[in-house]
């Protein structure tokens, strides 16, 4: 491992609120670290609702499903809404018709490290699906996102129009899960340092801190 350098693979799926919650935990526990290092994140798929149709379900519907009520609905709600806006940003539930099958947006981010945009191509999708309420599931608003992210549109329409980088999602996945991950966000730093869900930037500072002291 390069002195200072940071190598950081996160575990996501992009329907997770806490997984959007936990970027920005990760992008705020960046600036506290205590040294400057080079820092090489990567995204890898995790699907929290893999059985569902390529047209998504209703989601007040999924919802009810889940977790029985509309007031317990509204409750969990209420508390991701709070922890979101800890880290400035602003969630609109109400927003979002269809819960999506999120297989073809994790092709997409494997697709877009091949340019480097992974990071920004995630930052799309999170926001298409939580500030925006847009079904992620729709290869139009797929291309739209990796086209505002930097990548060639007439592209990115024909790698979802086929079936690469199918192999690489549920290879990565399987990989995940041996390795014992069982929930989202899921971050693994320096091959040495595990992290299990939405920490607080000055948690996640302090393992970055460790994983640059120890590759120094």
């Amino acid at each position: 491992m390069k002195t200072g350098v940071l190598k950081i693979e996160i575990v996501s799926d992009v329907v997770c609120p806490w997984c959007f919650i936990g970027k920005r935990r990760l992008e705020k526990a960046l600036t506290l670290i205590s040294r400057p290092s080079e820092v090489n994140i990567a995204w890898k798929p995790f699907e929290l609702n893999p059985g569902l149709p390529k047209e998504g379900v209703d989601r007040k519907q999924y919802m009810m499903a889940k977790f029985g009520d509309l007031e317990e609905v509204e409750a969990i709600h209420n508390h991701v809404r709070q922890a979101a806006a800890s880290a400035g940003l602003d969630f609109e539930f109400d927003h979002i018709a269809r819960v999506p099958n999120t297989f073809d947006a994790h092709r997409l981010i494997g697709f877009s490290g091949q340019a480097g945009l992974q990071n920004q191509v995630v930052e799309g999708l999170f926001r298409a699906v939580f500030l925006e309420g847009k079904f992620i599931g729709d290869h139009e608003v797929l291309s739209k996102i990796g086209a505002s992210a930097g990548l060639a549109r007439s592209k990115v329409k024909d790698f979802l129009a086929s079936d690469d980088g199918a192999d690489n999602v549920r290879s990565e996945i399987r990989e995940a899960i041996q390795r014992g991950v069982q929930g989202v966000p899921n971050f693994r730093i320096n091959n040495r340092y595990v992290i299990g869900g939405a920490q607080p930037p000055e948690v996640i500072a302090e393992f970055l801190n460790r994983a640059v002291s120890t590759s120094a």
